[in-house]
């Protein structure tokens, strides 16, 4: 029977010859994830169910980068119980300080999500991974809790649908432009509980960063994962990191799937996603006159070093408007590190941004640039929804880092057009 890329890695992983969509399955995972705010949930139903030890301690990753630096009191006791789990048995894979970073950008940085494997993720964001080529999907914490104690997880086999970019990407125009255009000809549940195959000859010329965004922001348009076909960039990538055997899958030619869409990126511009719905995706053309308040640039979304030099390319000797808080955090202490030693964070300093550390903060409204009543920002993270940044009659408008950067500068929703020779 042909397949898909997620049907052959699921069959793989119950250790089958074929899956079909609308089965049930419980199959081994390669990797399990949880963050300072989803972790303490499924300790506690693991504590709860009785069991003594984990299954298999490397499969479990913790990373601490929503409410950290800790915020306030709940999220510095959250951080202990995790850390005191953590030690207790023995999960050498926990980050916290400065050791952390955003965790969608940090697990692939670090080598602990590969091709082929299978990863669950109490965030709904875990979907990230399949831009490695990679299964990977969000679960609840009880969920997780289940793979802490049996080292599986049980799905329903999705329903595959196929996206296809070709023709040439226009200037500045990004991984987080064709997604943003996906889900805006969708809708926010056109993917509902499917698997979003995304390729052509424009995502082969993609790099990681941008492939990753990509499937990153699968779940916002309901889908069960977003996935790309692992090519030679994503070989490249994952051997320099890769701490265990991993493997390639492709679909078959004649694979089922449940819809085919075909975009030309020739027609493309750069997006931006109006409140309060990422589907509420227009292109910059067709924006008019909006003043904001905020920028943030970062997440796991856009936080990585690629990201950065787009928005330090656009900021260099230029300044930020006197009316703008622009917020610019890279996503883990290597990025962090690498945007130093390239000379970027001088150029963010001298335009007048604000440096953070590697955290979620934002994106959620968690800390670190917390949105007032009446205020608009223009993000590079993921959702926009009612209060997601802060007061519910604030706004957040999604762009990638190049409409962030320049409008920093600008003041108002602007293209990189605008400020740049």
């Amino acid at each position: 029977m042909a397949m898909t890329i997620t049907e052959k890695i699921l069959a793989a992983h119950i250790g089958t010859d074929e899956v079909k969509p609308g089965e049930f399955i419980s199959l081994n995972v390669d990797a399990a994830l949880a963050n300072d705010i989803t972790a303490p949930i499924a300790i506690r139903e693991f504590e709860n169910s009785g069991s003594i030890n984990i299954y298999n301690p490397d499969l479990i990753i913790l990373v601490l980068d929503h409410f950290t630096p800790n915020k306030d009191i709940d999220s510095a006791t959250h951080c202990k119980i995790v850390r005191e789990f953590a030690k207790k048995h023995g999960i050498n894979n926990f980050f916290e300080g400065g050791n952390c970073g955003v965790e969608h950008a940090l697990l692939p940085e670090k080598g602990l999500v590969l091709p082929g494997d299978v990863i669950i993720g109490a965030d709904s964001h875990t979907c990230t991974y399949g831009g490695l080529g990679a299964f990977a999907t969000g679960v609840g914490s009880t969920d997780l809790a289940a793979a802490m104690i049996t080292g599986q997880v049980w799905f329903q086999v999705p329903e595959s649908m196929k996206f296809i970019f070709n023709g040439k990407l226009n200037p500045w125009v990004s991984g987080k432009d064709l997604i943003l255009y996906l889900i805006g000809k969708i809708g926010v549940d056109g993917g509902l509980y499917k698997s979003l195959e995304i390729c052509g000859n424009a995502i082969k010329e993609l790099g990681l960063s941008d492939r990753l965004t990509i499937a990153n922001m699968a779940i916002e348009a309901g889908a069960k994962n977003g996935i790309i076909e692992a090519d030679e960039k994503t070989i490249n990538y994952c051997d320099e990191r890769a701490k265990r055997p991993y493997n390639i899958y492709s679909s078959d030619a004649d694979a089922q799937y449940e819809s085919v869409h075909e975009y030309n990126c020739d027609n493309i511009e750069l997006q931006v996603a109006f409140p309060h719905l990422p589907e509420n995706s227009r292109g910059i053309s067709e924006i008019g006159e909006i003043k904001i308040d905020q920028v943030i640039i970062g997440s796991c979304t856009n936080g990585r070093i690629e990201d950065l030099r787009v928005a330090a390319k656009i900021l260099k000797n230029n300044k930020i408007d006197n009316n703008v808080r622009c917020i610019i955090m890279p996503a883990t202490p290597e990025i962090y590190l690498k945007a130093e030693n390239e000379g970027l964070l001088k150029i963010f300093l001298e335009a007048g941004a604000i440096l953070g550390p590697p955290t979620c903060g934002p994106c959620l409204g968690g800390h670190m640039g917390i949105l007032a009543e009446g205020e608009k920002a223009v993000s590079t993270t993921n959702r926009n929804f009612v209060g997601r940044m802060g007061h519910r009659l604030s706004e957040v408008y999604l762009a990638g880092p190049a409409i962030a950067a320049a409008s920093a500068i600008t003041g108002k929703i602007s293209s990189p057009s605008e400020v740049m020779p």
